[in-house]
């Protein structure tokens, strides 16, 4: 665990804050790539329920 530690010498155990950042809108070639990646993940769960289903 990190610690901080005050002008006397004296540690304590507060978190120390990171940095805070925006964050960015996926790029037109991102949102592609997701939704592709939606589509297979999709695909593969109806397969698998699929097969499932067929076995027993």
């Amino acid at each position: 665990m990190r610690t901080t530690q005050d002008e006397h010498g004296i540690l304590n155990n507060f978190a120390v804050e990171p940095t805070l950042y925006f964050a960015e809108s996926p790029s037109v070639e991102q949102q592609r790539r997701y939704l592709i990646q939606g589509a297979v993940a999709a695909a593969f769960v109806a397969t698998i329920l699929g097969i499932a289903l067929t076995v027993s």
